[in-house]
């Protein structure tokens, strides 16, 4: 039986998007087996693949430190205890697998033995003498393992250092990587599973291991009890991933399953990327983080009293450090606090979330993504999300601002496209004079202008004011299904 490889595993050993592969399995360049690809077919259908580990590895690195350029995480191995026991497991699948080889072998062997006696009998010589000549030339063949043993080897060094994950029933899949726990890896990889303190004492992480194993990692004052630890129950937030591992555990599978939440932030800080805009960046207690859905809002009450609904700027996948970018409004209370006042460590309130501006996880579809001045907030929360969930085959971004520093998050965008192959920026400068509706539709026009066929892409479109009802006919009748066409409620000027 060839080795097979999960969608997920397969894309990664290679640098591609789960998208590309699955574009590659539909148009029949790629064969699957139960969903499962073999390294034999993944190598000739990606012939151009570098398998040196570091250059891999460098890949990897780059990708998730630059497109992610406001949070650096410190690379660790795993745990000694861990590595052991990934490292003994390991051990054991290679030498099952080399065990298995050998006793083919033999059997091939006595087989061709066997027949050159058989020879000598009343069956046909020349029948005989063809199938031993094609046994023997079978036995000195090695071009298939040849050929794959490069990627079996570096597949071989990835799952030393990382394990793999599917969630059950969704089917989503993740990598447990260094020292991070089942939930940490979780969040980072953009799932919303559920869970509450992050640090065991609440149980509401709880997943069922169904295949795989684990081992505790951190402190847990949690008690499961006899039944569960029979049923293979843990704490996501306390365990970490020994070797490839399915689990049962809810997520939620929209705005309706998430509760509403009232959290006291701190600031940790606000800096100033353009002359009319702030980005306040607040802290939540480790043990009560805010869980959402990107694209969504929450209410800010600062401390003297003022308040606005704002998009979350940034990914759930770290859900401890939020995002939110404010525009300029002379007149508006909040705004005036926000420009003047407000400053590191001072506390903030967080009730929410709310809307349902989020990804659809289901589709595979590339995406569009289309913001309007401040419209960039919610956008970029997606964007990150859709980074870390790798489902995208491309990212298109089209950000229309007016002025020198209307795109004010520009240099974070250009090291997105840097960094990813799949991810192309489009900046549309507007006039002063346009209207925030005009502005959005001159950047749906680009849209229209460089995708023909639109019916291929998922279109996510938010800023202070919708596009014009021509702007969206244009669109349908370009071949745009409406189920496709996502649009924010106005977010603040």
């Amino acid at each position: 039986m060839p080795e097979l490889l999960t969608l997920s595993r397969a894309a990664r050993l290679v640098g591609a998007k789960r998208g590309t592969l699955q574009r590659m399995i539909k148009s029949g360049e790629l064969a699957t087996f139960e969903g499962m690809v073999s390294v034999q077919d993944l190598q000739r259908a990606c012939p151009g693949v570098s398998l040196d580990d570091e250059a891999v590895l460098e890949r990897f690195a780059k990708i998730k430190d630059e497109a992610f350029a406001q949070r650096v995480r410190e690379r660790v191995l795993p745990s000694s205890e861990v590595l052991f026991a990934r490292l003994i497991e390991s051990s054991k699948r290679l030498a099952r697998a080399q065990a298995g080889l050998d006793y083919h072998r033999r059997i091939v062997e006595h087989l061709r033995q066997e027949l050159l006696k058989l020879g000598d009998s009343a069956a046909s010589p020349a029948a005989i003498g063809g199938l031993v000549a094609w046994l023997g030339r079978a036995l000195r063949s090695e071009s298939d393992a040849d050929e794959s043993q490069p990627l079996l080897a570096q597949d071989s060094f990835m799952r030393i250092m990382t394990a793999q994950v599917r969630v059950q029933p969704s089917g989503h899949e993740f990598f447990v990587e260094g020292n991070d726990t089942v939930l940490e890896a979780a969040l980072r990889a953009g799932l919303s599973v559920s869970y509450g303190c992050s640090n065991g004492n609440c149980g509401k992480c709880k997943a069922t291991v169904l295949q795989g194993e684990i081992q505790r990692t951190r402190h847990c004052d949690y008690v499961l009890s006899e039944a569960e630890k029979n049923a293979r129950v843990m704490l996501m937030c306390c365990n970490t991933a020994v070797v490839d591992l399915v689990i049962e555990a809810h997520e939620a599978q929209g705005a309706r399953d998430l509760a509403l939440q009232s959290i006291a932030a701190r600031v940790k800080s606000v800096s100033a990327p353009g002359e009319d805009v702030r980005l306040v960046h607040l802290q939540t207690p480790r043990s009560n983080r805010l869980r959402f859905l990107a694209g969504q809002s929450v209410s800010l009450t600062l401390a003297d009293g003022t308040s606005a609904l704002l998009p979350v700027a940034s990914c759930p996948c770290d859900d401890r450090n939020l995002e939110f970018h404010v525009p300029r409004r002379p007149g508006d209370a909040f705004s005036e606090s926000v420009f003047n006042r407000l400053c590191g460590m001072d506390t903030v309130r967080i009730d929410g979330p709310s809307g349902d501006f989020v990804l659809d996880e289901e589709s595979s579809r590339s995406l569009i993504f289309v913001a309007c001045g401040s419209g960039f907030a919610p956008i970029k929360g997606l964007i990150e999300n859709a980074m870390a969930l790798d489902f995208a085959a491309t990212i298109h971004l089209y950000w229309s601002a007016s002025g020198e520093t209307g795109h004010y998050l520009s240099n974070l965008c250009r090291s997105w496209a840097d960094a990813l192959d799949n991810f192309h920026y489009v900046p549309v400068t507007a006039g002063t004079r346009r209207s925030y509706e005009e502005q959005m539709d001159e950047a749906l026009a680009r849209v229209m202008e460089d995708h023909q066929d639109l019916c291929e892409y998922d279109i996510y479109v938010a800023g202070p004011a919708p596009p014009s009802g021509e702007a969206q006919r244009s669109l349908l009748e370009r071949g745009l299904p409406a189920s496709q066409w996502f649009v924010s409620p106005a977010t603040p000027c």
